[in-house]
């Protein structure tokens, strides 16, 4: 089994001593109680990987000596996930499971039929995303911890799905109208792909032609209409088989 995976600023060189502190060294040393002569991965969420031995445990931090170094190769293709923002309840538990799964990068999207309003605490909003995001990678082992955007408008989405679209990447909007069928799509040889997400209520029809006006596949992802919380995990599973990508 992997060692278990902690995240630092930088990671130090093989020999050196590292030091697991803040939120990290809590975690490590309280919650999970690990000891001297344990071994644990050291990791700066951006593919750095290190085998690591803890030297030192203290109340809330861990000393560790580096064995070892190495950079992860990111998966391929890259996946951004275009998530409309679920209900608070469902908020972060769709950030969990789509980072548990994969998704390399995460937008927030302020959907025509979201019901949850992040207008006057979209900081906050977003710092609640980015630590979930860090948690579930931690669970998960990731090397690459998904970087989490700002919020977008819809204005924006198609703007970046134009983007990319022209360089060769494939986007595709989850909606059960959909005349394509998400696994007939040409995933394999997508350079990137972008998954959109709609909210509780569904993506509106002006929303639905505006996405396939700047290049995004409406797509039928399967037999059943999933919550928008699960959604975009059920469809990085796919692309796990559908692509290079496991």
């Amino acid at each position: 089994m992997a060692a278990t995976v902690f995240y630092v600023d930088e990671v130090p060189a093989p020999g050196a001593v590292a030091v697991l502190d803040g939120a990290e060294g809590r975690h490590a040393a309280t919650v999970r109680r690990i000891r001297v002569g344990e071994s644990i991965t050291l990791s700066d969420g951006r593919g750095v990987l290190a085998d690591s031995t803890v030297v030192a445990a203290h109340r809330d931090r861990l000393e560790l000596t580096v064995r070892d170094r190495v950079r992860a190769t990111p998966a391929a293709p890259r996946v951004t996930v275009a998530q409309a923002l679920p209900k608070s309840d469902r908020s972060e538990l769709a950030v969990e499971l789509m980072t548990e799964a994969g998704a390399d990068a995460i937008i927030p999207w302020r959907a025509a039929r979201c019901i949850a309003n992040w207008e006057g605490k979209e900081a906050k909003a977003i710092g609640k995303w980015r630590a979930a995001a860090r948690a579930a990678a931690r669970q998960s082992r990731r090397a690459y911890i998904p970087d989490v955007a700002r919020l977008y408008r819809t204005r924006d989405l198609l703007h970046l799905i134009r983007q990319v679209t022209t360089d060769g990447a494939v986007a595709v909007a989850l909606h059960e109208s959909g005349r394509s069928r998400f696994a007939e799509l040409p995933l394999a040889d997508a350079t990137e792909i972008v998954l959109v997400v709609g909210p509780e209520g569904g993506l509106d029809e002006a929303e639905i032609t505006a996405l396939a006006a700047a290049g995004a596949n409406i797509a039928l992802l399967g037999p059943t209409v999933l919550r928008t919380s699960t959604a975009a995990a059920v469809a990085l599973g796919a692309l796990g088989a559908l692509t290079a990508r496991w």
